[in-house]
């Protein structure tokens, strides 16, 4: 079973400019910076509320209730500055484990900055799952074009605030999340109905592997990077179990521990696994990893302003 991520952040404010809008009856807070604008506006196709824990949830003898865990729709939207807003927006979403909610986790992990510093052309997206709960269900996203819709309301949001053009669509689309955040990347890979290009896990492979691969199988330009520990409650025994899955399916892949992986190996490997000695929740950032995969994407461009 995936493992809690506690990460107990005391979140500061810190909104250089603020304004407020009423977006489709929801009130929506922007923040800008000089280098991003944040936006968080709420959606109908999120996870949560859902039926299946319209009552709440017991674990381990713990109950949490629908409305500190189960009645947030938040979408938390990371824009660069220099955001080209022609053509295609592609959307890097992320997703956040057990115990944990879109705030702490952007926080505690550095996901914001490390999107920021990866310097790519795309949208962070941010969306809220069972909040501060030992749960991985993915509630309504687990629903066949629940997760389309999304990205409809996505991009209906932003041509609303003028942050991208009247004409423009979604491009490519990379999930990624830590730990419980498998299962609801799992499904929207099969019942998303939306293409997905690229999936990066840490220590998140706890099971529903036989999606994922179905995913691998589906295009050979599909990219994934598993990052795996010992320390994660199963997610070696897991990523051992896929590698001989892929040996089997005569899929080419690679292993290559943490300590020697560096961008040549994300960019030139399409099914990537990385061994890594630490501990669960501290893969992810210092070293930035995410921006490492981010900048070593197979779809995702640098920001105008970036490029030679």
């Amino acid at each position: 079973m995936p493992k809690c991520n506690y990460s107990n952040v005391v979140l500061k404010t810190e909104i250089i400019v603020t304004s407020i809008f009423l977006v489709f009856g929801q009130i929506v807070l922007s923040q800008k910076n000089g280098q991003v604008q944040v936006l968080r506006v709420s959606s109908n196709h999120t996870s949560f509320p859902d039926s299946a824990r319209g009552h709440g949830y017991t674990y381990d003898s713990s109950f949490y209730n629908v409305s500190e865990h189960y009645n947030d729709n938040s979408v938390l939207l990371t824009i660069p500055r220099h955001l080209n807003k022609k053509g295609k927006i592609d959307l890097v979403f992320w997703f956040h484990g057990w115990n944990n909610n879109i705030d702490t986790a952007i926080k505690f992990y550095e996901i914001e900055k490390q999107f920021i510093e990866s310097k790519r052309n795309a949208i962070l997206v941010m969306v809220e799952t069972a909040k501060n709960a030992p749960d991985g269900y993915g509630g309504k996203l687990e629903n066949p074009g629940v997760f389309k819709a999304l990205v409809t309301d996505i991009v209906t949001e932003l041509k609303g605030h003028g942050i991208i053009n009247q004409k423009s669509e979604p491009g490519n689309v990379v999930l990624a999340g830590h730990s419980g955040a498998y299962r609801i990347i799992a499904f929207i890979l099969e019942k998303g109905k939306v293409p997905v290009e690229e999936v990066y896990l840490f220590d998140a492979l706890y099971s529903l592997t036989d999606k994922f691969m179905s995913w691998i199988q589906q295009d050979k330009e599909h990219h994934l990077v598993n990052w795996y520990t010992n320390h994660g409650g199963g997610t070696d025994e897991m990523s051992i179990k896929m590698m001989q899955q892929l040996d089997d399916d005569s899929l080419s892949y690679t292993l290559i521990e943490e300590q020697s992986l560096n961008s040549v190996n994300v960019k030139t490997n399409r099914i990537l696994f990385v061994h890594s000695m630490r501990e669960h929740n501290v893969i992810i950032n210092r070293p930035d990893n995410l921006k490492l995969l981010l900048e070593n994407s197979f779809v995702l461009k640098p920001l105008l302003n970036q490029v030679n």
